[in-house]
């Protein structure tokens, strides 16, 4: 395990005071389960239904695992001292065609289950979360990355200088959530 890289030179309070020592590590298949949870709870935070979570979380299981396998979703688990897994964040890097944001590019970053446990919330993990995914978007050389931002994330994003997009959604299938 890997310590939380540095924080800004400037950390908000709750960061100097988090007494809790996290590190990270690079996910792998064995984190199936625990992705599969950290991404239940993040959204079941923002308000969506166990009728839809539970169906939901095992068409994911069922998606994910040969990902995890291959390598096409990677990222990130953060562990107290105990070894508990305590916030993660998933990437991929997505096939898609050049676009004025990518001219020269077929593929966008995709980051994707960004999670903290309630307690962490605002200690600045989210924060050094998305700084590995900024550094390894860079690392693979990609143009562009992309997130779909909840309300509870989005204020964090921004101070990283993310900024809103254009792209709309038409929901087909209108079941519950």
């Amino acid at each position: 395990m890997i310590p939380l890289p540095a924080f800004a030179a400037d950390p908000e309070p709750a960061v100097a005071a988090l007494s809790v020592r996290l590190a990270w590590r690079a996910i792998r298949p064995a984190d199936l389960r625990e992705i599969v949870r950290q991404r239940r709870e993040m959204f079941a935070a923002n308000g969506h239904a166990e009728a839809v979570l539970a169906p939901m979380s095992a068409t994911f299981a069922a998606w994910l695992a040969p990902r995890l396998a291959s390598g096409a979703y990677f990222g990130w688990i953060v562990e107290d001292e105990s070894g508990r897994p305590v916030a993660g964040l998933g990437m991929m890097a997505l096939d898609w065609p050049p676009h004025p944001m990518h001219p020269e590019q077929d593929r966008r970053g995709y980051i994707l289950n960004v999670f903290v446990d309630p307690d962490l919330r605002g200690g600045g993990v989210g924060r050094a979360l998305m700084d590995l995914a900024t550094a390894e978007g860079r690392r693979r050389g990609l143009d562009i990355l992309v997130l779909h931002a909840s309300a509870m994330g989005r204020s964090l994003y921004e101070s990283l200088g993310w900024v809103a997009g254009s792209e709309m959604m038409l929901r087909l299938n209108h079941g519950a959530g």
